[in-house]
């Protein structure tokens, strides 16, 4: 497929098809790079930590968050020498 490079301001720029945005997963921003001369467009990468807010809520939810070890004080530690 073949695209014009157009005049935007006092930049070019190129008019993405809908139907290969869509393909891509592309809605309102994108990541691009230059690779052995080929202009590569991608979805931005997702935060690392991705879904864990709405994951924890669910756990919460169903009674799944309880904590794996149980709280611990430092109560005794004023019988310790240094």
């Amino acid at each position: 497929m073949r695209i014009a490079i157009r005049r935007i301001g006092n930049s070019r720029g190129m008019i993405i098809p809908t139907p290969l945005l869509a393909q891509l997963g592309l809605e309102t921003e994108a990541e691009i790079s230059i690779v052995d001369g080929a202009l590569i467009v991608r979805a931005p990468a997702k935060p690392t930590r991705y879904g864990w807010a709405e994951a924890s809520k669910k756990l919460a939810l169903v009674g799944d968050d309880a904590l794996v070890m149980p709280e611990f004080s430092n109560a005794n530690d004023v019988e310790l020498t240094w």
